[in-house]
């Protein structure tokens, strides 16, 4: 049965899986082979002996980044020269082999069956929703954390707008540069024109994309939500961007004369305050329980459940979107949750394959019939 055990919550359909995975030299790993469960597969072990790591190689393999650090250079091991994460996964009905080498000083080497893959690429052969401790913050974060919610939801499923993405980081940044430092040197105003437009063009691209998808997530999470709140609970989602922009679902040519307006409106400001005020980086999700922002009256117990309902909510949005359930990554984020709880997002995980790693496995594995693997000093015992 390749949908899996069906569960309460979960969509029956076909399965993304991880079938083995080969790290090498990767942070505290310095050689290690795990072949995971169908469905799920319980990584346990004390703090520090590399649970987080396996995991984070996972992502790299949906993602062709870390969700921990930006640069390559510190998922090599210390003192080694480079590093390879190496898995054979089944998407689309299809075993593929996906290999990413870093290497020291070198661009880090991606292959899907020994094609040469960009990192927004991969999202065509694996998909990952994680769900880390840090994520339950979500709500009570500021905007940048339901941004990057977005962005790497976004990411995996639509090619072009991590391009987009990386088109609009460069132009912010080098249009940040010339806010701070035109009054030292005045002629770098002569080009603050092509990156304000720049800015405008991909940032329109990315609002377009980001309204679709709040208003799936919208969807998704507000029947997770009451469910899981015995329908006392009603959770709202709401996209919000430059204040100009008159209809964020609109062509990306309508948003982008109403940024450039909002742009040059506020041209003095920028260059009084040295800051871009008009782009997609002011963008938001505006979180709501019961009509009221969840960020400034939600209680802690609400704020985790509105961010478990939207976590399990981006994995129903992914099945709808490909087919298959995308691979389920829980680092150690059940210890933070009470026991009611932890059972809710036991009870919806089926139908697809997941990774949890923890401290402590008899309680889960006895709960769940999952697959149990012990980590320490990096190895897999």
């Amino acid at each position: 049965d390749r949908a899996g055990r069906p569960v309460r919550g979960s969509r029956a359909g076909p399965v993304m899986r991880l079938l083995s995975l080969e790290v090498t030299n990767y942070r505290n790993i310095a050689s290690a082979r795990l072949e995971p469960g169908r469905e799920l597969t319980v990584i346990c072990g004390n703090n520090g002996q590399g649970k987080t790591n396996l995991l984070e190689s996972v992502y790299m393999l949906a993602m062709g980044r870390s969700f921990r650090t930006r640069f390559d250079r510190e998922l090599i091991g210390f003192g080694c020269d480079s590093a390879e994460i190496l898995a054979d996964v089944v998407s689309h009905e299809r075993e593929q082999t996906v290999r990413i080498l870093l290497r020291s000083g070198v661009r880090k080497q991606i292959t899907v069956n020994s094609v040469k893959k960009t990192a927004s690429e991969l999202g065509e052969t694996l998909n990952v929703v994680l769900f880390c401790p840090d994520d339950l913050n979500l709500i009570k974060e500021g905007a940048a954390a339901r941004r990057r919610l977005m962005d790497n939801a976004i990411s995996q499923i639509r090619p072009r707008y991590a391009e987009y993405l990386s088109q609009f980081n460069k132009f912010y940044e080098s249009k940040t540069r010339i806010l701070k430092d035109w009054r030292e040197k005045p002629s770098l105003l002569d080009t603050l024109d092509e990156f304000s437009d720049g800015m405008c063009r991909t940032s329109a691209q990315l609002i377009r994309y980001r309204a679709s998808f709040a208003a799936r997530l919208a969807d998704e999470a507000a029947p997770i939500h009451s469910e899981f709140s015995s329908a006392d609970e009603k959770l709202g989602i709401e996209y919000s961007t430059v204040s100009a922009v008159k209809d964020p679902t609109a062509s990306a040519k309508e948003i982008f004369y109403d940024l450039c307006d909002h742009m040059e409106a506020h041209r003095r400001a920028e260059l009084d305050s040295g800051q871009c005020l008009s782009g997609a980086h002011k963008d938001d999700l505006i979180i709501s329980i019961n009509g009221k922002n969840a960020r400034s009256f939600a209680s802690q117990g609400q704020t985790r459940t509105a961010a478990l309902s939207i976590k399990l909510a981006e994995r129903e949005i992914y099945l709808d979107e490909t087919g298959e359930y995308p691979i389920l990554l829980l680092d150690d984020v059940l210890s933070e949750l009470d026991t009611k709880r932890q059972e809710f997002v036991l009870n919806r995980i089926g139908g697809g394959q997941t990774l949890i790693t923890c401290c402590e496995d008899e309680g889960i594995s006895r709960r769940t019939g999952g697959k149990v693997l012990h980590v320490g000093n990096g190895r897999i015992g």
